[in-house]
């Protein structure tokens, strides 16, 4: 499995704005058919608390992201401030290489000093994707603080946690130091994109990563708009678990 991580300098509040820097830094990537592409959490509006940005399941941002998938025959993984019956969601949304919608994660741990939980709904459950064989779990931003989420998917599965963030740069120690936890202890691979740039509250120094189930950073981005990209050995992954199988000791 190939991963390209799409760490975007998030314009704020202006959704058709990100998504042309989303098109123009993919066509600098051009990723291969099949490849799996990773964006920041709420890449179209950045981590705002107005609800008037969030979108239904057939607004122009998701409808933008299926269209990208189908084109390009990449699956996409985005973050997007989602608008249903039972509330407005921080969620990670998925399309395959076809365009079609598969699957969505509603994250499930609100961060409080933003307020987050004053805003939006809060997720219930953990996610797996199955994406040609290899299975992925969505994570976002905060829920990085919350190792058993991480263990829940394991127990589930998962052997790639995709970790999408505005994660802010005075705490970008926590970001890679977690990441590597994650991936040591669940015995998968990590994956970590963040974004770049700055929004009213804060500074973003990006990090995006990409560990291994070793704990080793297969790929790592700097502080400036980029976008980074790993080929993921699952069938090392799977020997490792084999030699060493921690995971079933886990009650």
């Amino acid at each position: 499995m190939n991963i390209v991580c799409m760490q975007l300098d998030v314009t704020w509040e202006d959704p058709p704005a990100n998504r042309a820097r989303l098109e123009s830094l993919l066509d600098s990537a051009s990723p291969s058919k099949g490849d799996l592409v990773v964006l920041p959490e709420m890449f179209a509006t950045g981590f705002t608390m107005n609800l008037d940005l969030a979108e239904p399941a057939k607004g122009e941002t998701p409808e933008f992201i299926a269209k990208l998938a189908g084109q390009r025959e990449i699956h996409i993984l985005a973050g997007i401030a989602s608008s249903r019956d039972e509330g407005v969601f921080n969620d990670a949304v998925m399309y395959d290489s076809r365009g079609q919608f598969v699957s969505r994660y509603s994250k499930m741990y609100l961060f409080s000093p933003a307020g987050e939980g004053d805003h939006y709904a809060a997720g219930e459950e953990v996610v797996i994707i199955d994406i040609e064989g290899t299975k992925v779990s969505p994570v976002i931003c905060y829920d990085l603080r919350f190792p058993e989420l991480f263990r829940i998917a394991s127990h589930h599965g998962a052997e790639v946690m995709a970790v999408m963030a505005n994660w802010p740069a005075v705490r970008a120690e926590h970001w890679d130091a977690m990441l590597r936890s994650r991936a040591i202890e669940n015995q998968a691979y990590v994956i970590g994109v963040n974004r770049v740039g700055s929004d009213p509250n804060h500074d973003y120094a990006g990090g995006s990563v990409v560990y291994d189930p070793m704990g080793q950073a297969v790929v790592r981005a700097g502080g400036d708009e980029c976008f980074i990209s790993a080929e993921l050995d699952i069938d090392a992954l799977r020997a490792w678990r084999k030699q060493f199988p921690a995971l079933k000791d886990m009650r």
